[in-house]
């Protein structure tokens, strides 16, 4: 069996430890995940387009992650990445306070919304710091307004 671990650097070794002890395989690429409470990942593991290299991006780098049907792709202030779990797993990793989702294929990070555009339909138009452009769904909409005190 293996286990993708998403636990404090401080308990990685034991809790890795105790699990090789018990025969468990350790794999970033695994689908069950080993996670602390309340605690939210530092990094995400994406895959570089160009090379093809796997890549431990820091979550304070990330702009905006968007899903395109099974592919999702983590953007930064100069560079895209394919990420390599699902939208959803990857909203459960992320702080709440410094992520949100704003439709059902785009999460944002809340520092790095440059300009926010109404328009009539109840929706907005973000503005992000890399100039990408997205969308706040109708469906989010309350969310996003009660997020940022709008």
């Amino acid at each position: 069996m293996k286990i993708k671990l998403v636990v404090s650097n401080e308990r990685y070794e034991e809790v890795k430890t105790a699990l090789l002890e018990r025969g468990i395989d350790i794999d970033d690429t695994a689908d069950l995940v080993l996670s602390e409470n309340n605690l939210f990942a530092d990094t995400l593991i994406v895959k570089d387009t160009k090379t093809n290299e796997r890549v431990f991006l820091p979550v304070d780098d990330i702009v905006s992650i968007e899903a395109f049907g099974h592919t999702v792709e983590v953007y930064t202030q100069d560079k895209a990445y394919q990420a390599m779990d699902r939208l959803y797993k990857i909203v459960g990793l992320l702080d709440p306070d410094a992520f949100l989702r704003i439709s059902n294929s785009v999460i944002i990070a809340k520092s790095k919304v440059r300009q926010i555009s109404t328009t009539l339909s109840m929706k907005f138009i973000l503005t992000m710091t890399n100039g990408k452009k997205v969308d706040v769904t109708r469906s989010y909409y309350y969310i996003f307004k009660e997020s940022f005190g709008i």
